[in-house]
């Protein structure tokens, strides 16, 4: 059996986000035994990515490096119209990806103890993110 539901998430600023209890609010797990969650966002200038659960100071170390790697304001960027942020955003969101698998193993996602669902905003002003949400049961 196949279910597909379709969320939006509230604005969040720039920066990386604990979205797993919004994930976790959107599916049914009950009665599913064996199965896989397909995450995907339908954005170009974010990302989803599982990561560091417990400390927020990793999502700060996250940021921090994303914006080192990746620069704003280089002479090379030609996709400038919509802002400073917005080229660099799309290489990230490249970079980590547009979706993310979790297996489901007796009615709860099989993640490591440190582990929950990022959404990567890399656009300073994103505005709210939609996330289409498939559960393979």
């Amino acid at each position: 059996m196949i279910k597909q539901v379709e969320i939006e998430l509230p604005a969040f600023p720039r920066g990386f986000h604990l979205i797993t209890d919004f994930v976790m609010q959107a599916v049914d797990l009950r009665e599913v035994k064996t199965g896989l969650l397909h995450v995907f966002i339908k954005h170009t200038s974010a990302a989803v990515m599982i990561n560091e659960n417990y400390d927020p100071s990793v999502r700060v170390d996250l940021e921090s490096a994303f914006n080192d790697i990746v620069r704003e304001n280089q002479p090379y960027y030609t996709h400038v119209l919509e802002g400073s942020d917005d080229m660099p955003a799309h290489i990230k969101a490249s970079m980590i990806g547009s979706d993310i698998t979790i297996p489901i193993t007796d009615e709860k996602l099989n993640l490591g103890t440190w582990q929950g669902i990022y959404l990567c905003e890399f656009r300073n002003h994103g505005g709210r993110r939609k996330l289409v949400l498939t559960l393979y049961c």
